[in-house]
């Protein structure tokens, strides 16, 4: 993953630098307003980190360049200035922005955010590209948020939801606690393993004699049949 990083303080640039590339992201540093634009035109970076208050262009009118271009106009941005004012977050929203972080901040908590940012990206383009999924009488549709067992329409939360989907589009492969906590709820949320569990069973409940396809992997985690018998 790739993250340009628009910011013309020095100090700054190299910290959110260091702690990205500490996370395993390759990163790129603009100065300026203009050299950003062009780099993000450039470079295609998954995400944008963007200084509100540059020395020779406003924040706000990058981010306006940058939503009306084709080339970079789904690229997620992050917001990173010393104005915290609600008026001022309400019009980079406006604008395009995907969230907003105002100085002083934490090292760390920039990078959940990103983090959050583009796993939000991937989920969105997941469901947009899914296709719907049948699997013996359980019947899952993506873009409609939609269960069926059978005929009857089943009810579940987004976090059930996305449990079943992964699960059901890797059946036949075994997914650890680890693996799920990180694909579904995202390892920056303060979870354990045993919060796995307690959805699995709440979702095998739900789904009732369908419940039966998700099987339970002693020691290790979960797997979706890979067959109806």
């Amino acid at each position: 993953m790739k993250i340009l990083i628009i910011e013309d303080d020095n100090d700054i640039s190299e910290l959110v630098d260091y702690n990205l590339r500490q996370e395993k992201f390759s990163t790129e540093i603009s100065k300026n307003g203009a050299d950003g634009l062009n780099k993000a035109r450039r470079v295609a970076p998954d995400l944008i980190i963007l200084d509100l208050m540059l020395t020779d262009m406003q924040g706000l009118e990058i981010c306006r360049s940058l939503k009306i271009d084709a080339k970079t106009k789904n690229v997620p941005v992050l917001i990173l200035t010393a104005k915290g004012e609600e008026v001022d977050r309400i019009v980079g929203f406006e604008v395009g922005a995907d969230d907003y972080l105002a100085k002083p901040f934490s090292p760390r908590e920039l990078v959940l955010r990103v983090k959050a940012i583009l796993r939000r990206i991937k989920e969105r383009e997941f469901i947009e590209n899914a296709q719907p999924q049948s699997f013996g009488n359980l019947n899952v549709d993506p873009a409609r948020f939609q269960v069926k067992v059978g005929r009857d329409e089943v009810r579940l939360t987004a976090i059930e939801f996305k449990l079943l989907q992964y699960l059901l589009s890797n059946r036949g492969r075994v997914a650890t606690r680890d693996l799920l906590l990180d694909r579904v709820w995202g390892y920056d949320a303060a979870l354990t393993t045993r919060t796995v569990d307690t959805h699995i069973k709440r979702l095998r409940e739900k789904l009732g004699r369908a419940g039966d396809y998700i099987e339970t992997i002693r020691g290790i985690g979960y797997r979706f049949k890979e067959k109806v018998e």
